[in-house]
């Protein structure tokens, strides 16, 4: 019943219409503000893997190990790719343009951020973008993805039309 009414309902829209525009804020000037004034994840990355040590640890080893092996010997990389994911995932919720992805990255994000020992909003980031990810298309409604979704669907199938015709 609560699905049906995120997935269908006009006053849902709206109501998602807010909380996307909420959540593409807090991930937008969280990525400008790496942009613009530099971000270096190495100290953050450290700070996880010694987190990962103790009677509670507050990053678990699995975790640690992957930070050890991938994110830290590719660090430059990961200064790049967060800031920018932010950003985009920012700009993507507030335009309302590819909402779902945007929506799921995000999500992935947070549960990175969450997995290396940071609590903050990403919990409440991660129900917030769990909503607009169970709504669906009636989360962007609102937004590009009203005009975006149909051409990019259009386009697939006249390409797939196409290939059929070819063979």
């Amino acid at each position: 019943m609560f699905v049906h009414f995120l997935r269908e309902n006009k006053g849902a829209a709206g109501i998602l219409f807010l909380i996307r525009l909420f959540l593409g804020y807090e991930w937008l000037t969280a990525g400008w503000a790496k942009i613009t004034n530099g971000f270096d994840a190495n100290g953050f990355l450290q700070g996880a893997v010694a987190s990962a040590s103790g009677e509670h640890p507050a990053v678990q080893g699995w975790w640690a190990s992957f930070i050890e092996s991938v994110a830290i010997p590719n660090v430059d990389f990961f200064n790049v790719l967060i800031p920018w994911g932010e950003f985009l995932v920012g700009l993507g919720l507030m335009l309302g343009t590819l909402t779902t992805l945007a929506a799921f990255m995000g999500i992935i994000m947070n549960f990175a951020f969450l997995f290396s020992g940071t609590t903050s909003t990403n919990p409440m980031m991660v129900i917030l973008g769990t909503l607009i990810l169970i709504a669906g298309f009636n989360a962007a409604k609102i937004g590009l993805d009203r005009w975006v979704i149909p051409f990019m669907k259009k386009s697939l199938h006249l390409r797939q039309s196409k290939a059929v015709l070819h063979h």
